[in-house]
């Protein structure tokens, strides 16, 4: 195991710069997850880390050696890819032995090895199988097992479930996270899902056009996002946004809303009077008041089972809400929501930036 750091990095293919100066620490035996948006960076920087790519400006260090100039092969990593990339004429045995054969390894390290990462992934039954016989899920585990065998410093998954159903996907993300519990092996891990991100990662890296927009755990980001951005694009549903102005007087701060409805302000907000901003709220909480609060007008309303979920406007501005318990409203019909106060955010609309005292 090894930690990785990721110091000052850029990378450019002719004159368009897609990093510009990323710097990420990664702890020995971590599970670090890179999301973001298609094109945002982080497939780049992966095969950067993996020696895929070139660097252009910038270290980074496994282990604490520089490994810029080092190929892949030296670099003590395995790579584990959304396509698999198995041989197809190779039994799931010869796909797993594969690198260890490449490195002449004897029979026997071989048949260890082999036999250890099919009993951790469920695969010893399926030993003698070709690729073609196997489901999706079966291939994924052979292509980690692939890479378990190895036993490297660093594991990489570049986007491992994107060709998973929904279910296999739920699953999958499970089996690699038990996986490495298991093995502590320094892991960083590629997704555009955040769902992904929140329910695997150790530390969430969040990017966005070749920048990073905040790094932390899951609920520091979902608790604390430090801009619109994050705030968006972490949790499921997302976060409604509603544009405001900021009043303070002797006795607190408010947010003025479209059609004059007011909202406090977080307690620890900051921002001056007058000051046009965002207030965001999630949809989980938000709760149903007799009076003030926020008007607004039902459009669709789905019952799960064990949530309620509401999508509806406030004047110009659609909003989702998620009741835990049942209701059954009229579309069309007014309802009144109460923001609870500790959980609600302050942006500034200019910036996009999370309003703080400082």
């Amino acid at each position: 195991m090894a930690s990785v750091q990721i110091e000052t990095v850029k990378k450019r293919f002719g004159d368009v710069e897609v990093l510009h100066g990323v710097s990420i620490d990664i702890a020995d035996g971590s599970f670090t997850v890179l999301v973001g948006p298609s094109g945002c960076g982080k497939s780049t920087l992966l095969r950067m880390i993996a020696g895929l790519e070139n660097i252009s400006e910038g270290q980074i260090r496994i282990g604490g050696t520089v490994v810029n100039q080092m190929p892949p092969k030296e670099r003590d990593i395995a790579m584990v890819f959304q396509n698999y990339a198995l041989y197809p004429h190779m039994t799931v045995r010869d796909n797993m032995a594969f690198s260890l054969m490449l490195a002449k390894k004897d029979k026997a390290t071989i048949d260890q090895k082999v036999q250890r990462a099919a009993e951790i992934l469920g695969l010893t039954a399926l030993l003698e199988r070709f690729p073609r016989q196997l489901s999706g899920g079966q291939r994924q585990r052979v292509a980690m097992g692939r890479a378990i065998v190895r036993d490297p410093q660093v594991f990489l998954f570049d986007e491992p479930l994107s060709n998973l159903d929904a279910k296999l996907r739920v699953a999958m993300r499970t089996e690699i996270k038990e996986l490495h519990q298991r093995l502590k092996t320094t892991s960083i891990y590629v997704t555009h899902d955040q769902i992904e991100a929140m329910t695997m990662g150790d530390q969430i890296v969040v990017m966005r056009d070749g920048y990073i927009e905040q790094t932390g755990s899951p609920l520091q980001l979902y608790d604390h996002p430090a801009n619109l951005f994050v705030a968006g694009f972490i949790g499921s549903p997302a976060m409604n946004f509603l544009p405001g102005t900021l009043r303070r007087n002797g006795s607190g701060a408010t947010v003025e809303l479209e059609g004059g409805a007011q909202v406090a302000a977080p307690r620890l907000a900051g921002g001056g009077d007058g000051q046009k901003v965002i207030f965001g709220t999630r949809p989980e909480h938000l709760s149903l008041s007799a009076d003030g609060g926020i008007g607004v007008q039902v459009a669709v309303v789905e019952p799960t089972g064990a949530d309620t979920f509401v999508s509806c406007r406030h004047h110009s501005t659609d909003m989702s809400v998620v009741f835990r318990e049942r209701h059954d409203f009229t579309p069309g019909s007014t309802i009144r929501l109460q923001p609870v106060l500790e959980h609600s955010h302050l942006f500034d609309a200019a910036s996009g930036n999370r309003l703080t005292v400082n």
